[in-house]
């Protein structure tokens, strides 16, 4: 019972990040607190600084900094302003905010994590239907055997009692308790294990196929990198600073909605540099945009564009070759008649792929990109974090395909984070989602990961694997156990009390064993 309390321990504590009650705004403008459960949909709920987060759902109005360090494992708060999404069981650190429920009761991520936790420790993996079949033919070999012992033993020794003791000796120490507890303790803990690591495992299955894997196909965008544009690089030319050259660009792009422009208008941001409100600003399809900025006209045009209106000198075609050639996409700020500035913008690379990489060729996987991208980009990108192969300039429904041909060489393990993967993740041995992707991606995958961390895969294989070893070799030692006691039984070596005694023992082993999982090095 307490060993079985502890393995549980991973569902106590998702379930004890919910408050039980909430401050409920009421339709007259006043609060009063209610329990969770008598929260619905568009409710709007007052939260206070130090609380936690009732149900899911969008900020209404004023500005905080959350703790979602039990969901993405960072432990720097994130700012919520109007319209950010905030998730049940984060903590409020500073501010208050009103909020309307978006998912409650069971629809909460919370909700949905205890129970996809629950529903792996309480699954069989393959490997325990195969001790299931064993045990069926173990069982009457076993009693088929005590029989056996008590007719030799009334045949050779002419005594009833020593034909019942050895009889029942035999039954008692062959009982497959052992057996039956070594698969359903192993999977329990190493479930519990990877939910304490932000590991979400759907069941047994996905679980003893995570050990099997030989390739790992992992999707660029949102995976590999963080999958949001960043502006990299700004090069000056002439008189104009640095500064001054951001400030412009961000004015031009502050009318736009295009996730460029978003990311040149937040480095502008960043750097406390004030954007001038643009007149006559217009969008330039597929080319750039157009404004008045302080009286004068400025533009910024992708390089093709930006020969259609000036002659570009060759440090500036130079500047824009280099951050082609990067995998960066380059925009060049100009009047129409000299160019000023080039800006690269690129889907940087997260911090922790290069090291997940290389851990996950450390486990003897297989690492390849899969990408929607120009080959190029995806070159630059698979040479930053350690890939040698890349299928590039996949479309999404060739991306299961992709998928099909690697599996010709072993269990394929797919990692992705959008819808235009799910085919993918359907298909592959084990599909592993990262937890910021669409809820289509977590349904179909086998493992999901909560934090965005790549590095989680390598642990996933790591878990994986340490839970089969524990398994084998907890099957080992109840088969080993049975076998050799078996016969000590027979002879009269073992009474039936002893047996008892030896036959708790070994299941007793089995479960520390299990345990053993909680503190496995990843």
């Amino acid at each position: 019972s307490r060993a079985k309390t502890r393995m549980s321990g991973a569902i106590q504590k998702l379930m004890g990040l919910a408050p039980k009650t909430a401050i409920r705004v009421n339709a007259d403008g006043s609060e009063s607190e209610v329990s969770i459960k008598d929260l619905s949909i568009g409710d709007t709920i007052r939260l206070k600084p130090g609380e936690k987060v009732a149900v899911d759902g969008i900020v209404l109005s004023g500005s905080t900094f959350i703790d979602e360090s039990m969901l993405t494992g960072e432990p720097i708060p994130v700012e919520k302003e109007e319209g950010a999404a905030v998730t049940a069981g984060t903590v409020n650190q500073s501010g208050s905010i009103t909020y309307r429920a978006e998912k409650v009761g069971a629809d909460t991520m919370l909700a949905q994590i205890v129970k996809m936790v629950e529903r792996a420790q309480g699954s069989k993996a393959p490997m325990q239907r195969m001790v299931d079949k064993v045990s069926s033919i173990f069982v009457p070999v076993v009693i088929g055997l005590s029989i056996l012992t008590a007719i030799l033993t009334l045949v050779f020794s002419g005594t009833v009692d020593q034909a019942v003791l050895r009889a029942v000796a035999v039954l008692v120490i062959a009982c497959p308790c052992a057996l039956g507890l070594a698969t359903p303790t192993a999977l329990m803990v190493g479930t519990g294990r990877g939910a304490e690591l932000g590991i979400l495992v759907k069941d047994g299955e996905a679980l003893e196929r995570a050990g099997t894997i030989k390739t790992v196909l992992l999707d660029k965008t949102g995976t590999i990198t963080k999958g949001k544009p960043e502006l990299t690089d700004l090069v000056t030319f002439g008189e104009m600073s640095r500064t001054e050259a951001l400030r412009i660009a961000a004015s031009l792009e502050s009318q736009s909605e295009h996730p460029i422009a978003k990311a040149v208008v937040k480095a502008a941001s960043d750097e406390d540099i004030s954007i001038t409100a643009p007149s006559e600003f217009r969008s330039l399809r597929g080319k750039g945009v157009e404004a008045v900025i302080g009286g004068a006209k400025w533009y910024l045009t992708s390089p093709g564009a930006t020969r259609d209106f000036i002659q570009m000198e060759s440090e500036v075609d130079e500047s824009v070759a280099g951050f082609q050639n990067e995998g960066k996409t380059a925009f060049v700020l100009h009047n129409g008649a000299q160019a000023y500035a080039v800006l690269a913008v690129a889907d940087v690379v997260d911090e922790n792929s290069q090291l997940a990489i290389r851990r996950i060729k450390d486990l003897g996987l297989s690492p390849i990109m899969v990408t929607g991208d120009n080959r190029a980009t995806a070159e630059v990108i698979a040479h930053q974090v350690g890939i040698s192969e890349v299928e590039a300039e996949v479309l999404p429904e060739g991306k299961a395909d992709i998928v099909k041909k690697h599996q010709s060489h072993g269990p394929v393990a797919m990692v992705g984070d959008g819808i235009n993967d799910a085919p993918a993740l359907a298909q592959a041995d084990l599909g592993i989602a990262m937890g910021h992707g669409t809820d289509v991606a977590m349904e179909t995958a086998g493992v999901t990961i909560l934090r965005s961390d790549l590095r989680a895969v390598a642990n996933s294989v790591s878990l994986s694997r340490a839970t089969l070893s524990t398994i084998r070799w907890n099957l080992f030692w109840a088969f080993a156990y049975n076998t050799a006691m078996i016969p000590l039984a027979a002879f009269g070596f073992l009474s039936p009390m002893l047996a008892a005694g030896a036959m708790a023992f070994s299941s007793v082993s089995v479960i520390l064993n299990s345990l053993r999982l909680k503190s496995a090095k990843l």
